[in-house]
């Protein structure tokens, strides 16, 4: 499988992030998440998943427990395992980051 201009998966919504899946296996997901300005996926926690945002257009701030740090294209974001984490759009432009993570443990128990 080959999927070029992943960024062009991006899928924008006037009320909330907005979200795009690429690649969903057994042991892999891929998605794209898509902020307009002022959107933000609230800190939250993955059990037992580790997650990687890659920062593919604008610019936005990653939560990381209690930091917040600025990120931009090209930056690459691990949040490990049951940390907090969550990703905002501050504007003026819009924010494109792909996701990628393993299944829940759950799942891959009766994968």
């Amino acid at each position: 499988m080959v999927i070029h201009d992943i960024a062009s998966f991006a899928v924008f919504r006037p009320d909330k992030m907005g979200k795009a899946d690429l690649v969903t296996t057994s042991r892999l997901f891929v998605g794209i998440n898509s902020f307009e300005p002022g959107q933000e996926h609230a800190s939250h926690v993955h059990e037992g998943q580790d997650k990687v945002y890659l920062i593919l257009e604008g610019r936005g701030h990653v939560i990381l427990g209690d930091l917040v740090r600025p990120v931009g294209p090209g930056d690459l974001v691990l949040a490990q395992a049951d940390e907090p984490h969550g990703l905002r759009n501050p504007g003026p432009e819009r924010l494109v980051a792909a996701v990628f993570m393993a299944p829940p443990p759950a799942a891959k128990k009766a994968g």
